[in-house]
């Protein structure tokens, strides 16, 4: 059976149709596949697990429909929606993957990750990872009033599109050599990841051996997956949302 990989959907109630799009592909592909894997960014923002957003709980449903059927769906946290917790996983049978993960596939270690750690030549970003990923950090923010925490991650997804508009593309990509010490260091080949909104194959040479990055596409305008069976992987492109879709900030 294949597995499906997916990343950065950012759902959100401001753009329904990527969320109705998502319940259709769980419907349609995902029902029909062994695994699927949500490397980051499934939410356009996650505040805490007490959230009850009524286009966040219409996913959240969606997803345990597909886990009940015997479907496992594997859930990494991305840079919108790093605060997913236990709770979470309750509401929709997922489990929830380290960043980065290896995955073994036939066979083969794949290195999964959701990407920003890999853009280190964006400094004020890598900087704030570092410190909204911090426990005590999180543990703080968690204990504000829902209302309050809604706030900030507004004021927060303000300053990231100021920040991406003001700052060079090439910065936000990926930096060639983090990927080779991620390739590296966890003895993969391939490696899967989103983040960029740059879908594409790359392939190369490091230390001798051929070694493939395959990016993952965002759902604003567009949705997307990579199709795995039996060694073979597939970037496929679903339906366009439409034109109530606007690009926004990685």
């Amino acid at each position: 059976m294949a597995r499906l990989f997916v990343s950065d959907l950012h759902l959100d109630a401001s753009l329904p149709a990527a969320g109705t799009q998502f319940l259709e592909f769980l419907e349609t592909h995902a029902v029909h596949a062994e695994a699927l894997y949500i490397l980051g960014d499934l939410f356009e923002a996650w505040v805490g697990d007490d959230d009850t957003d009524a286009e966040r709980h219409r996913i959240c449903e969606g997803l345990a429909r597909l886990t009940a059927r015997g479907v496992a769906c594997f859930v990494m946290h991305g840079n919108r929606d790093f605060l997913l917790g236990e709770g979470f996983c309750r509401r929709t049978g997922a489990q929830l993957l380290p960043d980065p993960a290896v995955a073994e596939l036939d066979g083969e270690r794949v290195l999964l990750t959701h990407g920003d750690v890999l853009c280190t030549d964006d400094h004020s970003y890598q900087e704030l990872r570092t410190m909204v990923r911090d426990r005590l950090w999180q543990r703080r923010f968690l204990a504000l009033p829902f209302s309050v925490r809604e706030l900030l991650a507004s004021q927060a997804r303000a300053g990231s599109r100021r920040h991406t508009s003001a700052t060079y593309a090439h910065i936000m990509d990926v930096n060639a050599g983090a990927v080779a010490t991620a390739h590296r260091l966890a003895r993969a080949a391939r490696m899967i990841h989103g983040h960029t909104h740059r879908p594409g194959v790359h392939q190369g040479l490091l230390d001798g051996t051929p070694v493939t990055r395959i990016v993952l596409g965002a759902w604003y305008e567009q949705g997307s997956y990579l199709w795995y069976e039996n060694g073979a992987y597939e970037l496929r492109a679903l339906p366009r949302i439409g034109n109530e879709a606007s690009a926004a900030a990685s």
